[in-house]
Parts: structure tokens; C-alpha cells; sequence
């Protein structure tokens, strides 16, 4: 049975140079293909291989540390704009706006890019991947998307599966590339993925951003959750919770056994457990005293939570959640993060500053990488972030005022030594200094000779001063 690609490559006149392959169109000039190309088998993909429900449920949903630590990372990440960046030289330059831009400034009605950002960062947390491509009011997506009312949908991840291609057919060979993206939408289910409940969809890789911040070591073309390497610590974590409900559920102290003599029947031991969990069962009955008559005996279990160590384990387990999602503990009032010297303010300006350089940076970095597909940028130009308005990076602005003092001196000095005010700002802005260009003057007043401040010539050659004493003197 031929593969999907080779059904592709066959309708469009066959491969080019050996490889099995199509050319970059949109899938939609494939209408008389789809029917039959969606309906085959195809082993040459990869799926998420995460369950994505499972994920939200069990982790997002249910675990405070999970919860606290993806909100921190939406909170800062969603504050960026998106801007064009000139390049010069191979070298960054000005911020700068377009038009194009509207759509990821209103990516849906009613939608911003803060918006659009917390959903990329969300599904990249739980999948390890966020895709979207475009719409418009036609029904039409990717590419043919270009009439009224053109939005940015998301694509669920668990439902996009990447097609691969290569010339020897072998998804693992070193010209392996992806050539589409299958967008399976299903019926909503709790318990699994769910039945097909609609037409599946395949778009070509410049139709769909996908942003994918942890690579996956075994999957060439897909990302990984952070939340992976910490499933134990969240089941851990979940576990100290529950243990502590329990705890304050059924006495508000540890477990105990009482001990009843040989001769109690079994309907005196009944009644006896009934009273007892009536008049000692629950938080609100707690630390009431305990009388005991017919020879029972308590015994305890368990030692108390301070004995326990509880909260430094289940601090530690949060620590650890913390540092897979690179988020410093004390910003997101974990307890080990708000003990001794991490409360310091150089301590705390220090993870602050990790946080944004270390984690929320490299993010913006590869979402604006992503979006790119979806909004090409102009010639000599590349889709950035702009974070000078946010607030979380307001303490970065002493450090960038020192910079600026610092290239205020440079482009001084530069002036003073004869170079144009115009090239030396902008040879200092791309820490480029072939951009200087020299005036060819070169006195402290960058005077010619012989003439005044506003070039007239003056008498013998000398300085105006020099003149207005002469006839003075006369």
C-alpha cells in the first residue's frame, strides 16, 4: 500500500530527484485526494505521546504546586508585544510596527496577544507542544485564509499528528523531514481520546506555528512537558495532601488502634465504634478528651506532622516541581523558597533576575520564532518581543540606564573626535564600529580654519574673537 506521501508525490507528477516528497501548496488544492489520502493507514507520523487529559486533570487541575508554577510562568510570559526587529550586518536593530502585525495583536475576536500567549505557553507546559495556523469567516485554513474575519486557531495538540518524509522512506534516516501536520479533532472524552467527530485536516508546515521549547530526545520533531520528569514528585505531593485530609478527617491526629478485652461481645463493639467516630471522628472534634471504659486501650501509630517532618517533605517535592518548571521557589511563595537568606534582597532580585533571563527570554525567543509562520516578516526583519513596558522587568531598567550612561560617554567622546553624530549612534546601537563615519575635522570645535561658527570667512585667517579685538584696539 502506497504511503500517504507517495499518493501526494504520485497525483503531482511524481518525485523530484528521488525524494518522496510535495511541493510547499496549500493542502486545500488537494480537495479530490482528501477523501481517499485521510482515509489510509499512515505508520510515517509521530503522536503526543503524553496523555493530554490526563495531564490537565491530574496535574493542572488538582495540584496547587503544578497550578502556582505554570500561572507564574503565564503571568510574565503573556505581558511581551510582539514587534518586528531589523537586522543590519548581522547585527539586531530597531523595534519597529506593521500592519501585518494586526493579527497577532487580535489573533481572534475579542482576543489579545496577552491571550494568545498564555494559550501557547499552556499547551507547551501539558503537551510540550502548541500548534495554530489560520481561518477566516470562509471556512478556509492555512494559506487560503485570506478573507474576511482571519484569525489564528488553535489546533488541540493531542489531536495534531506530524507527517515525516524522506527519500528512503524510513522516518529515522538523515534527510527525514516533516512535510505536514494532521489535524484529527475528536469527541471530547475523559476517559481517552475520544471518537472522530469531524473531518480531518492536513497542513502543510508553513501553515502551522509550532512551538515546541523542550525538545523530546527521542522524537526528532516534537517537544516534551517539563511536567514529565516530575510526575513522581506530583503524585508524591498529591499523596501528602490527601495524607493530610485524612489526617483532619478522621481525628485531626494520626491513627490509633483501641484495644477491647477478649469478653466484649460483638454488639458492644458496634456501638462502641459508633459513639467513638460520632464523639471523636473530624477536625471539629479534635484534641476533645477521650474517655474509654469496658478495658479499651488506645494505642497510636503514627507520630504527629512535626515529627513527620511534613512540611519540609512536601517543601522539598514543591522545590522540585519548581525547578523542572524554572520557576524560583520564592516567587511562588513555596516554603523553601521564604526561608533565611533567600528572602535577602540580593537573593531575591538574583532569582527574579534567573526567572526572566534564565526561563521567560529564551521562551519569547522561540514563541516569536514560531509565529513567524503565520506572519511573515518584512525584508531584513524578524518577528521579536518587546518587553521595555513589562513590569516583572522594571528592576532590568537601572542596569539598562547604566549601559546607556556608558554609551553616552562613547558616542561623546566619538563626536568630539570628528566622527557624524548619525553614524556614531548608530555604530554604538549595533556594537558595530564600521558604521563610523569621519567628518574630516578635527579641532575640539570641529572648525574649519579660517572661518567662524557659521562658516564666513574670517580676517587673515584668524578667529572672529581674534578680529573683534583687532578693531577694538584700533
Amino acid at each position: 500500500m502506497a504511503t500517504l506521501l507517495e499518493r501526494i508525490a504520485a497525483a503531482r507528477g511524481g518525485p523530484r530527484g528521488g525524494r518522496k516528497e510535495f511541493t510547499q501548496s496549500p493542502f486545500w488544492s488537494l480537495d479530490s485526494l482528501r477523501s481517499s489520502l485521510l482515509s489510509t493507514t499512515m505508520p510515517d507520523r509521530e503522536r503526543i505521546e503524553n496523555d493530554f487529559e490526563g495531564y490537565v486533570e491530574g496535574a493542572y487541575k488538582r495540584n496547587g504546586p503544578v497550578f502556582a508554577c505554570m500561572l507564574a510562568r503565564q503571568m510574565v510570559f503573556s505581558e511581551a508585544r510582539l514587534t518586528w526587529r531589523q537586522f543590519r550586518g548581522g547585527r539586531p536593530g530597531d523595534l519597529f510596527g506593521t500592519q501585518d502585525l494586526a493579527l497577532l495583536e487580535a489573533p481572534w475576536p475579542g482576543g489579545t496577544t496577552g491571550e494568545l500567549l498564555v494559550r501557547m505557553i499552556q499547551d507547551a507546559d501539558l503537551a510540550g507542544n502548541f500548534y495554530a495556523t489560520t481561518a477566516d469567516d470562509a471556512g478556509r485554513v492555512g494559506k487560503a485564509a485570506t478573507g474576511p474575519g482571519r484569525r489564528v486557531v488553535r489546533m488541540r495538540p493531542d489531536w495534531v499528528t506530524l507527517v515525516l518524509a524522506s527519500a528512503s522512506g524510513d522516518p529515522y534516516a538523515l534527510d527525514t523531514k516533516v512535510v505536514g501536520y494532521l489535524y484529527e479533532p475528536r469527541s471530547v472524552s475523559r476517559t481517552g481520546m475520544g471518537s472522530p467527530s469531524g473531518e480531518a485536516v492536513l497542513l502543510l508546515p508553513d501553515e502551522v506555528a509550532h512551538f515546541s521549547p523542550i525538545p523530546d530526545p527521542v522524537a526528532r520533531f516534537r517537544g516534551m512537558s517539563w511536567l514529565t520528569p516530575v510526575l513522581r514528585e506530583i503524585q508524591s505531593d498529591n499523596s501528602a495532601t490527601s495524607h493530610k485530609d485524612s489526617v483532619f478527617q478522621n481525628a485531626a491526629l494520626p491513627s490509633m488502634v483501641v484495644k477491647f478485652a477478649r469478653e466484649t461481645t460483638p454488639e458492644t463493639f458496634d456501638k462502641f465504634v459508633a459513639r467513638f467516630k460520632a464523639s471523636h471522628q473530624g477536625a471539629e472534634n479534635a484534641h476533645k478528651t477521650l474517655f474509654l471504659g469496658g478495658g479499651a486501650d488506645v494505642t497510636p501509630l503514627t507520630f504527629d506532622f512535626r515529627q513527620l517532618e511534613f512540611s519540609q517533605t512536601q517543601g522539598k517535592g514543591e522545590s522540585r516541581i519548581a525547578s523542572a518548571a524554572g520557576v524560583p521557589p520564592s516567587w511562588v511563595g513555596f516554603s523553601e523558597g521564604l526561608q533565611g537568606s533567600a528572602l535577602n534582597a540580593g537573593n531575591f532580585s538574583a532569582a527574579r533576575r534567573r526567572f526572566a533571563d534564565g526561563t521567560v527570554r529564551p521562551l519569547w525567543r522561540q514563541a516569536s520564532a514560531a509565529l513567524q509562520v503565520l506572519v511573515p516578516p518584512p525584508a531584513g526583519a524578524q518577528l521579536w518581543y518587546d518587553g521595555r513596558d513589562i513590569a516583572f522587568l522594571r528592576e532590568d531598567r537601572k542596569d539598562a540606564a547604566e549601559i546607556q550612561r556608558q554609551q553616552a560617554s562613547t558616542i561623546r567622546q566619538l563626536t568630539d573626535a570628528g566622527y557624524t553624530p548619525g553614524s556614531v549612534v548608530a555604530a554604538v546601537r549595533a556594537e558595530d564600529w564600521s558604521l563610523l563615519a569621519h567628518t574630516g575635522l578635527y579641532s575640539v570645535q570641529l572648525q574649519r580654519p579660517g572661518v567662524d561658527q557659521f562658516g564666513r570667512p574670517t580676517a587673515s585667517g584668524g578667529s572672529p574673537d581674534d578680529s573683534d579685538d583687532a578693531e577694538e584696539g584700533q
